[in-house]
């Protein structure tokens, strides 16, 4: 068994926002002293943390002793199903459906629910029905603008 393979990960406890420059330093100083860091994780949605791939425990502990940024090392290992949703970003797109009932989260209509009517794939982009409005008022929107609030109950086969 290869040593890439028997890798575990370990989380590391830094200062906020300060992720990116201990993961170049722990990346660094593993390289100088050929210590056995396999892989090296910042994950934008978990701040104060960054995730190192190596042999054991007292590798890591060794390629952070002394850095300023890092406050601790987290005991235990991780698991991978625990942060592999972090590495693979899913398209809403996936999700949405024609007659769902979704919610604007930014941009002009932001706030507003409506219903879908269409949606563009390739361009990412969906056209709904705005329900706050008057009238109906079709309006196309970028698929990562929507949150879905209600699936619609009739399954659409396109």
């Amino acid at each position: 068994m290869s040593d890439a393979i028997s890798g575990r990960i370990f989380a590391v406890k830094t200062a906020g926002g300060q992720e990116k420059t201990v993961a170049s330093f722990v990346s660094t100083r593993a390289e100088m002293r050929e210590k056995k860091v396999y892989s090296v994780l910042v994950f934008d949605a978990m701040k104060g943390y960054v995730f190192l791939e190596a042999p054991d425990a007292q590798v890591v502990g060794e390629s952070i002793a002394g850095f300023k940024h890092v406050k601790s090392q987290v005991p235990g290992i991780i698991r991978f199903p625990d942060i592999e949703k972090f590495l693979v970003t899913k398209s809403i797109l996936t999700e949405l459906d024609i007659g769902d009932k979704v919610e604007v989260v930014a941009g002009p209509f932001k706030g507003i629910q409506a219903n879908i009517t269409r949606i563009e794939t390739v361009r990412k982009e969906v056209t709904v029905i705005l329900l706050d409005a008057p009238y109906q008022l079709p309006v196309t929107v970028d698929a990562d603008y929507l949150k879905i609030i209600q699936k619609s109950s009739v399954k659409n086969t396109e």
